[in-house]
């Protein structure tokens, strides 16, 4: 049985940063002269990237760390050694993972960057386009991350609790329309965001960096066509091809200096989540999978990536065992590069990015050498984890194929559990070994395609929530898979 774990939620999803319901007379007879009127976006902006980042790469509260109990598991990064059929190895999801990750990202990320994009626009009270370039990138990121961790989900008719028409029950729509929109709203990001632009404040992730923004702007919407491709490949081809024939205007990662990451400090509150979970719990260690794998290549990526035992070896647990079973294993615990509080939480790396355009020169929906893209993205992989290349690791890696493409991505994206997740729900690779056969898996056996619903839909947003599931095309499951899949 699923844990019922359910925090009771207060605001709706489309509830706005600003509410009120009295009558203007009344909030006009009430105006404080002596008080703002409306919060600077340099105040909003903070923590709306925290929220959205912390739940993405690993938030710390307990039943609600989509990445480290989940995802980091599904795609056999890391396997648990308690509590295994209980919190997310076992495919077996608390609810409020779900809840956790919808209610947070909407009304603490997306509701602030909605705001910030009024108050910076033309007609805002803090007119700033380099605001609104920011504001317009992190929201594609934060809704690209629901979407593809629901499906359909509330998008076009979201975010309005506090307009002039508000509405409290928004629509949902498909996967494909909100990927349009997004790819849009980035290219409109990169023609906002101008480095000879106003200045901006309460930066924390780019510290007012304007080209790092529009690298990232253009680098994300490189990955959501890219990920698109399959079922809409002229569009996609096209956007990829403005992208990479054009890097004056669309600037794209060039390093590991550049890419997307929020960098912490030692400070409660402000440290790595990670480092707040994995210092404090050993509940998890490096999955059989990835050890087995990495052995087999000879990977010094390893040693970042996992300790040594107590018996001077890298060892891996399997994924899905129960907890007596786990408990006659003696394996790796996680690596250093994530034992620091002020290790930075990752949105997405130049390697990343560069396994991206190996994937499309390799398909043919971009002009460039896919051999080449490749070698630079395992470069970029090792010198992230600061370890050398071995001289013969890519020749020994034989011939190039999507196979091979998207192993080695799935190993560069160690610690973005959500990303890898995502990569393999889409592609199929890397191919999974079969399951240890003392592993006892939920959900039928299959590997999660998506999270539920939250449960305060079904009693908030009925009628739009079953229109969302109509769209989904199959049931409110972790079975069915979304639309990009191929």
């Amino acid at each position: 049985m699923k844990i019922q774990k359910i925090i009771p939620l207060i605001f709706l999803v489309s509830m706005g940063f600003f509410a009120g319901s009295c009558t203007e007379e009344f909030e006009a007879i009430n105006t404080n002269p002596n008080d703002p009127e409306a919060v600077s976006p340099s105040l909003l902006l903070p923590n709306a990237i925290q929220v959205v980042v912390d739940r993405y790469w690993g938030h710390s509260t307990r039943y609600e760390r989509l990445n480290i109990d989940g995802a980091m598991c599904w795609v056999q990064h890391i396997a648990r050694n308690i509590y295994i059929n209980s919190e997310g190895d076992s495919y077996e999801v608390p609810v409020t993972i779900s809840s956790g990750t919808w209610e947070n990202v909407y009304r603490n990320s997306l509701v602030n960057f909605e705001s910030v994009l009024e108050l910076a626009g033309p007609e805002g009270k803090y007119s700033n386009r380099n605001f609104e370039g920011i504001a317009l990138t992190m929201k594609a990121f934060s809704f690209s991350f629901l979407t593809d961790i629901y499906g359909p989900i509330p998008y076009s008719q979201a975010l309005k609790g506090a307009t002039v028409e508000r509405i409290n029950s928004p629509v949902y729509d498909d996967v494909e329309d909100i990927y349009a929109s997004l790819l849009n709203d980035l290219k409109l990001a990169n023609e906002k965001l101008s480095v000879t632009g106003p200045r901006v404040t309460g930066d924390i992730m780019f510290n007012g960096d304007i080209l790092r923004w529009k690298k990232f702007a253009n680098s994300l919407r490189l990955k959501l066509a890219n990920r698109q491709a399959a079922k809409k490949p002229s569009e996609s081809r096209a956007i990829m091809q403005e992208i990479i024939s054009n890097p004056t205007q669309f600037p794209i990662f060039t390093s590991n200096s550049d890419f997307a990451q929020l960098v912490h400090s030692n400070l409660i509150g402000s440290r790595n989540k990670m480092f707040d979970v994995f210092s404090t719990r050993s509940d998890w260690n490096i999955s059989t999978t990835l050890v087995n794998k990495l052995l087999e290549l000879k990977d010094p990526r390893i040693s970042a990536y996992a300790l040594l035992t107590p018996g001077g070896i890298y060892a891996g647990l399997p994924n899905g065992l129960t907890d007596e079973a786990a408990a006659t294993y003696v394996a790796s615990t996680i690596g250093p590069r994530f034992l620091d509080s002020q290790a930075p939480s990752i949105l997405m790396t130049y390697s990343e990015m560069l396994f991206v355009l190996a994937e499309a020169a390799f398909d043919g929906d971009i002009i460039g050498n896919a051999s080449q893209y490749f070698e630079r993205a395992i470069q970029a992989s090792f010198d992230q984890n600061k370890v050398v290349l071995p001289g013969d690791y890519i020749a020994n890696l034989g011939t190039l194929t999507k196979e091979s493409i998207m192993t080695q991505k799935w190993i560069a994206l160690f610690g973005q559990g959500v990303e890898a997740w995502t990569e393999y729900r889409r592609t199929g690779f890397p191919v999974m070994p079969a399951p240890n056969p003392r592993a006892i898996f939920s959900n039928n056996g299959v590997l999660p395609t998506r999270l539920e619903y939250p449960l305060n839909e079904y009693s908030l947003n009925m009628v739009n929530l079953t229109r969302g599931i109509e769209l989904l095309g199959g049931e409110d499951d972790m079975r069915t898979k979304l639309w990009w899949a191929e």
